[in-house]
């Protein structure tokens, strides 16, 4: 069996990490994400209710450690406490990304908008990334992920998306209405596993 690291067998005090993160100690960046990287990833996984996203926080939050080690200083507070602190403004940074998209989502569905909603300044991929690629998208019905992609991919108005389909208008805007929602939920309340991934995560065990 290869023996760990040094720095994390020899399990070294705070005040040795804190040293070693100053001088630029890689290894020493990664005893402390050894120790603590649980801790973070969980307090994530509680705040955002989505454990990929509480894996990106927890990256940023290592990364938060090594960029402003040189700002810790022991006799305030034990390191654990500052690493929580770097975690929870990185949540918070989270949280508000996630208010944005709710609000852009918002802006979209106001009556006599077109569903393309964004801004002329705002980079499409950089605003379509987070808001629609991915689970939240995936996993609507069939026709509202038509209607939805044909509006944000291809900037299409709900009579265009109508002309295009050969659905109704009344029909294009019922599947945009139901699923703008679904998705508003989804960003809220965080993606959720679908019956087939829990079933594959399960048997992965």
């Amino acid at each position: 069996m290869t023996a760990p690291p040094a720095a994390v067998q020899d399990s070294p005090g705070e005040e040795e990490l804190a040293r070693g993160l100053a001088e630029g100690d890689e290894a020493c960046l990664a005893a402390v994400y050894h120790r603590w990287s649980a801790l973070v990833h969980a307090l994530a996984v509680r705040s955002l209710g989505d454990a990929r996203e509480a894996e990106d926080v927890t990256q940023q939050v290592f990364l938060g450690v090594w960029r402003g080690r040189h700002g810790y200083r022991p006799e305030r507070g034990a390191m654990a406490g500052w690493i929580v602190g770097i975690a929870r403004r990185k949540i918070a940074d989270a949280l508000s990304a996630r208010t944005r998209r709710l609000d852009l989502l918002t802006s979209v569905a106001s009556a006599g908008a077109p569903l393309a909603g964004r801004h002329a300044d705002e980079p499409s991929e950089a605003v379509l990334d987070r808001v629609l690629v991915g689970h939240a998208l995936a996993g609507l019905p069939p026709a509202q992920q038509r209607v939805l992609r044909l509006a944000f991919f291809e900037d299409l108005t709900q009579t265009q998306i109508a002309e295009r389909t050969g659905w109704p208008l009344g029909t294009v805007k019922s599947h945009a209405r139901r699923g703008l929602h679904q998705l508003r939920r989804g960003l809220r309340d965080g993606p959720r596993e679908s019956p087939r991934e829990e079933e594959s995560r399960v048997r992965g065990r």
